[in-house]
């Protein structure tokens, strides 16, 4: 039997809107969960991605970090994977894609189907809806662990139906006791082996429940985040997840 790895590819950590610091993050996947791999994806910026990777890199034992990044475009959410700099936000999607691929990296729909009415610049955008099937993305997020995305979820699966790429499943994690709750397995065990596996289609989504107390803490930091962004004048970012 082939072995199987375990990863999370949709992470947040205090670089943007989360609140573990990349090493508390990394020493959290490494002590804590089954996790061989993992990606930091902060909205529009790469250093808690790279501060994460280099730190793992440090340690005897430890979870692959890939450099990733979840880019605001002007349609929604798109997260690029295996980048070595950052990818600028307010383009297009398309173009953002193609800046991604240009670097190297990989693309996914991050929970295509989570959105608001209000889009672009000053406005609160999230996933990209169905026009993503018109975009060259190499994956889709078909399992999102943030709570109450059971039916954009399911969306997300006809989707993917349609598109036929790669299966996500990704915690979108913006608290500890997020991580892991949402992964994918893939053939092998490091990042090499998770790459092969999504330009072939051979990854598959899964998702756990919370516990009751990661509930309770989710919604700590929900309540922290609507407050946070009340505080902030309008027009100021993107509503993120």
């Amino acid at each position: 039997m082939v072995e199987r790895g375990l990863a999370d590819l949709h992470i947040h950590t205090d670089h943007s809107d989360g609140w573990p610091e990349a090493r508390e993050l990394v020493r959290f996947v490494r002590d804590r969960t089954m996790l061989d791999v993992i990606a930091v994806t902060d909205h529009d910026t790469v250093e808690g991605a790279l501060r994460a990777s280099e730190y793992a890199r440090s340690l005897k034992r430890g979870p692959e970090v890939i450099v990733g990044e979840e880019v605001s475009t002007r349609e929604g959410h798109v997260v690029g994977l295996w980048l070595t700099r950052r990818v600028p936000p307010g383009l297009t999607a398309a173009a953002t894609l193609e800046l991604i691929h240009e670097q190297g990296g990989i693309a996914f729909a991050a929970h295509p189907f989570w959105r608001t009415d209000r889009h672009g610049r000053g406005g609160t955008v999230h996933g990209l809806g169905w026009p993503a099937a018109d975009l060259a993305f190499d994956a889709v997020e078909v399992e999102n662990s943030t709570p109450g995305f059971y039916l954009f979820n399911q969306m997300a699966r006809r989707l993917n139906d349609a598109m036929g790429c790669a299966e996500l499943g990704n915690s979108d994690a913006h608290i500890l006791d997020a991580v892991g709750r949402a992964y994918t397995t893939f053939p092998g065990r490091d990042g090499s082996d998770l790459r092969r596996a999504v330009a072939a289609g051979t990854t598959t989504a899964h998702r756990e429940r919370y516990r009751a107390i990661g509930l309770v803490r989710y919604m700590a930091w929900g309540l922290n985040h609507q407050r946070m962004g009340a505080v902030g004048t309008a027009g100021q970012g993107s509503a993120r997840s």
